[in-house]
C-alpha cells in the first residue's frame, strides 16, 4: 500500500533535504519499505509520482539494490553470509539448519512473520566468520547451535546482544525500524520499535548532553595525530614526515671548446697526422 497522510509527511521533508526532487529516490524506498514491509507496486506508483519519475525509473533502481525487497521481510531479517571463509567454517550448515526449522526455503519467512532467513555475499568480517546478521548487526563465530538458539530467541521476541554491543552496538528492534533509520529520519516511532513518538524524531542525547541521533554499529576510531613541527624546525632525515629527497639540478653549462677535450688532450689533433685507413689496425 501507499504511504499513509502521517508518513507522507516525513517524505516530504525527506524530499526538501535535496535540491532535486529525483535524489530523494533511495530514502523514500526506505520509507516505503518501512511502511510496508517492502517496496509494492502500489509503493512504486507513489514514488514516481512524488518525484516526478516514471513508474519505469523507480523500479529499475528498486529492482538493482538489494537492500529493497519486492515481497514482506519478516520482524527480523537474519542474513547468513555464504562467501568462502564463512562456508568454511560451516556457515551452509547454519543457513539450511534455520530453513529447516522455520519450515521455507532461502529468502522465505516463517509463518509467524517474525523471520526472514537468507544467504548473502561477504559481510566484510571474515575474523568473525561464519557471520550472520540480524537487521545489519553482526553476530560472529558461531557454532550451528549458537546459531540456532539465536534464531530461536528471535522467534521468541528476544534479541541477544549482538558481537560488538560493549562497544555500542544494537540491533535494530524491528525491520521497519531499520528501514526508518535508513531513510535519515532518527528514531524510529514506537510502532516500528523505536522511542519516537509517532511523527516526530527523538534524538538520544550523546554523552556531552548534546541531542545527537542514534549511531548503527561501532563508533568510527578517532584520526591518527600527526606531528607538528615549529617554523624553521629540520625537517627528520627518515621515517614519517622526512622531507623529500631534492629533485636533480641541471649541470652547469660548459666552454664549447672544453666540452671536446678529455682530461689531459693537449687539444685538437694535428691535420698533418694521417688518418688510419679502413681496414689498418689502429
Amino acid at each position: 500500500m501507499p504511504l499513509s497522510d502521517q508518513t507522507l509527511t516525513r517524505a516530504e521533508e525527506l524530499i526538501a533535504r535535496y535540491p532535486q526532487p529525483r535524489s530523494a529516490l533511495l530514502p523514500i524506498l526506505f520509507l516505503l519499505q518501512a511502511e510496508d514491509g517492502y517496496v509494492s507496486p502500489a509503493g512504486v506508483a507513489q514514488a514516481a509520482q512524488l518525484l516526478g519519475l516514471t513508474k519505469a525509473e523507480v523500479g529499475a533502481v528498486a529492482t538493482f539494490y538489494t537492500m529493497f525487497r519486492r515481497r514482506p521481510v519478516g520482524k527480523y531479517l537474519v542474513s547468513v553470509c555464504k562467501t568462502l571463509p564463512c562456508e568454511l567454517r560451516g556457515s551452509r550448515e547454519i543457513s539450511a539448519a534455520m530453513a529447516e526449522r522455520l519450515e521455507v526455503p532461502l529468502g522465505g519467512t516463517d509463518q509467524s512473520g517474525m523471520v526472514t532467513v537468507e544467504e548473502v555475499e561477504c559481510l566484510a568480517a571474515c575474523d568473525g566468520a561464519p557471520v550472520v546478521q540480524v537487521n545489519t548487526e553482526n553476530y560472529e563465530r558461531l557454532t550451528t547451535e549458537e546459531a540456532m538458539g539465536l534464531l530461536e530467541a528471535l522467534l521468541r521476541d528476544e534479541v541477544p546482544p549482538p558481537t560488538f554491543a560493549a562497544d555500542g552496538s544494537v540491533t535494530e528492534p524491528s525491520t521497519a525500524g531499520l528501514h526508518w533509520r535508513l531513510a535519515g529520519l532518527g528514531d524510529p516511532p514506537a510502532a516500528y520499535g523505536g522511542t519516537a513518538a509517532a511523527g516526530t524524531e527523538a534524538p538520544a542525547a550523546s554523552p556531552d548532553g548534546q541531542a545527537g541521533e542514534r549511531s548503527i554499529g561501532r563508533e568510527p576510531s578517532p584520526p591518527e595525530p600527526t606531528e607538528q613541527r615549529e617554523a624553521g624546525e629540520p625537517q627528520p632525515a627518515e621515517g614519517a614526515g622526512a622531507a623529500a629527497p631534492e629533485a636533480p639540478t641541471e649541470p652547469e653549462p660548459q666552454d664549447p671548446e672544453a666540452a671536446h677535450q678529455a682530461p689531459g688532450d693537449e687539444g685538437p689533433a694535428s691535420e698533418d697526422k694521417p688518418r688510419p685507413q679502413a681496414g689498418e689496425g689502429r
